[in-house]
């Protein structure tokens, strides 16, 4: 390994990311060193980490590079493996552009959640092909403290339980993962969201996130929302025939997310590189023992 790292810190709504840039798969990212970077007191801080590989040199990936040049190997804040990050991809996204990878207009992106369309704007926001939910059958239910709520289960290529609640503050302080049933639905975890209403296709979130506990923001549970919100209103695009709009507000800012009558999702709000420099690798060889 080499004395220093290159590494970008950028955020999609306050949801916010370490990059490090690796095109041949070179760098060893055990999830402590994952979970030292990602430290906000002892490290760079971060929800999760963008590890920036082409498809071909990565052995998850090998199989999409005819279709994406890039993979997204997306490690959460703790340092575990995660399917998918919305926000992620887009903060992927213009790195690939400010590295000059890229330009503006559409590329396709490679993640473990399959391969995502993206559109770099000329107004600086970032729309991403998100996929289709998929709304798993039976009864979810999560409680913070003495409240519980009925929940949706939807599937974003990671899995989530939407609850609409009368007041974001039920939620608590969303530190520690919310407790849910049964627990058969999400063996793997879940990413939970609290549900307010602010107006016609516009409501408002707080999210507990699987392995980094709450976000300033969440994609993929954006999406989540958004479709449970509108199977809750009664709104079906695929029966309809025409798409559907809501207005998400999330408390790193706002996504505009869109369900087309094909089930296709898109996702569109922004994403920003605040600073790049150098991680020191005998520091992170340090703190990776000393987390071991």
């Amino acid at each position: 390994m080499s004395t220093r790292i290159a590494f970008l810190k950028g955020h999609g709504t306050e949801n916010d990311f370490v990059i490090v840039p690796d095109p041949d798969n070179v760098i060893d990212l055990p999830p402590a060193a994952v979970a030292a970077l990602c430290d906000r007191r002892a490290g760079i801080g971060g929800d999760g980490l963008l590890h920036v590989v082409r498809s071909a040199a990565h052995p998850e990936a090998r199989h999409m590079a005819a279709d994406a040049e890039w993979f997204m190997d997306y490690r959460n804040g703790d340092g575990s493996v995660a399917e998918m990050c919305g926000n992620g991809v887009r903060v992927f996204a213009r790195y690939l552009q400010r590295a000059g990878h890229v330009a503006e207009g559409d590329l396709a992106v490679a993640t473990r959640g399959g391969v995502k369309t993206v559109h770099l704007a000329k107004d600086g926001d970032v729309t991403v092909g998100m996929g289709r939910a998929l709304l798993p059958e039976g009864d979810v239910t999560v409680s913070v403290g003495e409240r519980s709520w009925p929940a949706r289960n939807v599937n974003m290529g990671n899995p989530h339980a939407v609850a609409f609640v009368d007041d974001l503050g039920h939620a608590g302080d969303l530190h520690s993962p919310p407790p849910f049933s049964p627990a058969a639905a999400y063996p793997d975890g879940v990413n939970v969201e609290f549900v307010v209403d602010r107006g016609p296709r516009h409501v408002a979130m707080r999210v507990h996130e699987r392995g980094a506990g709450e976000t300033r923001s969440c994609g993929t549970g954006a999406c989540a929302v958004a479709v449970a919100t509108a199977r809750r209103d009664g709104i079906d695009p695929a029966v309809s025939g025409t798409p559907a709009t809501y207005t998400v507000d999330v408390p790193g800012g706002t996504l505009v997310i869109t369900e087309r009558p094909d089930g296709e999702i898109e996702m569109t709000g922004p994403a920003v590189i605040v600073a790049e420099g150098e991680i020191d690798a005998e520091w992170l060889e340090d703190a990776v023992r000393r987390r071991a």
